[in-house]
């Protein structure tokens, strides 16, 4: 198949490029290098030394003899390059990984907040217009979220997308609906994955384009296969508040003797998935489409869930790290349960990776080996969900909120 990938070069984009090359898909990366720009806002950078997207395109040339082609494109504004793009390449499937995708980030001060919405919400918009436009049958794999269904304790196993709801008409009568289950997002980004969704129903009722939408939990893990090939292929590692996700800043701060920052009780439950698990998602995702004219796929993609002092615990046990509990930023329930369903996946061949089998090696092949290059000052997360919030806790970081707002 022909693949474009949006966002190719970043956390989740580039191994999936890998990937999906390796398995002998011709792959463009369609990428704007935001991510590189936001390291240079914030003044972090990853762990891992990533190399510029034309040393790693030709590294993995050198590596495998197979070619990966590369556009710098924003998908948010340049919508007729875009279009013309998509027009010439033909592609079979387009994979959308082109949104900020850092809960924390979206939340930092007024300026973030909209750029999260003017990104995210016009490239999705722009690539399912683009699609139409071309009148190409092109299958569209979007990188979602299970933050969308949000963290509420409800008593039932989250379902796959869609729940079917019971009314009385007027007469008495009962009536079905399937509708996508009800939203309840927790950050300004994940409110742009719940607008997707609208998205994605629209114009698979409209147009029907062919889309599968992966709600994807918090990814864990570095490298993958194809990543492991060569060091100039090494995938980032973000440690920092903004976007580092909770077990890769555990597994940081326990390779630099830092105490585990464990928000609030730690009671709150998260849905977990290894980065390596992420691209074969994807994989399985392109080489299954749904049939013309069928709803929208809807993927759970996790494969654990656990709360966080659960997993500082069990990363405390294998490395000697301390636990310490420190304010929670975020306006959210001090405790929840998180149960959903992911059999769509695992019927399609998924065989997941489990944090007992990874973390150590991620502590001593990642964490450790490039402990040096940590900036201890950027773990502590400095986005607050409220005024209030930052008012009560202390905001260190009024210089950026004053910058933006």
């Amino acid at each position: 198949m022909k693949v474009v990938v949006l966002g190719g070069d970043g956390f989740c984009g580039w191994p999936t490029a890998l990937h999906l090359s390796m398995q002998g898909h011709e792959i463009v990366i369609l990428d704007n290098l935001s991510r590189r720009n936001i390291d240079n806002e914030l003044e972090v950078q990853s762990l891992t030394p990533i190399q510029s997207i034309s040393i790693r395109l030709e590294a993995w040339h050198q590596v495998t003899g197979k070619t990966i082609t590369y556009q710098r494109l924003d998908v948010a504004t340049e919508y007729d390059r875009l279009l013309q793009l998509i027009s010439d390449l033909q592609p079979d499937s387009i994979v959308h990984f082109a949104e900020q995708r850092a809960a924390p980030y979206s939340m930092k001060s007024s300026w973030h907040k909209r750029y999260t919405v003017n990104n995210n919400l016009n490239a999705t918009n722009n690539v399912l217009a683009a699609i139409v436009e071309t009148g190409l049958d092109i299958h569209l794999v979007h990188l979602g979220t299970m933050g969308v269904y949000g963290y509420s304790s409800v008593g039932v196993r989250l379902p796959e997308g869609y729940l079917t709801v019971k009314m009385t008409a007027d007469d008495g009568a009962e009536v079905e609906q399937e509708i996508l289950y009800p939203s309840n997002p927790g950050s300004i980004y994940h409110m742009t994955k719940t607008q997707d969704q609208l998205f994605f129903a629209f114009y698979n009722k409209n147009d029907e384009i062919r889309i599968t939408d992966l709600h994807q939990g918090i990814v864990w893990g570095t490298q993958t296969r194809e990543t492991r090939l060569d060091d100039r292929l090494i995938n980032r590692f973000d440690y920092d508040g903004d976007y580092g996700t909770v077990l890769n800043r555990f597994l940081m701060q326990s390779a630099i003797d830092y105490p585990l920052t464990v928000h609030g009780s730690g009671g709150q439950t998260r849905a977990f998935i290894h980065l390596q698990d992420t691209v074969r998602c994807v994989e399985l995702a392109i080489t299954n489409p749904p049939a013309a004219g069928e709803r929208v796929k809807i993927l759970n993609q996790l494969t654990e869930t656990h709360r966080l002092i659960e997993l500082a615990n069990m990363i405390a046990e294998m490395t000697g790290a301390t636990i310490e509990h420190v304010p929670n930023p975020r306006k959210e329930a001090d405790a929840n349960d998180l149960a959903a369903a992911n059999a769509g996946l695992l019927d399609l061949g998924l065989q997941p990776t489990t944090l007992r089998q990874g973390l150590l090696e991620e502590v001593t092949d990642i964490a450790k080996r490039f402990a040096a290059r940590c900036d201890r000052s950027r773990i502590p997360c400095a986005s607050h969900w409220t005024k209030q919030i930052a008012e009560t806790q202390g905001d260190d970081d009024q210089l950026t909120l004053t910058l933006h707002s």
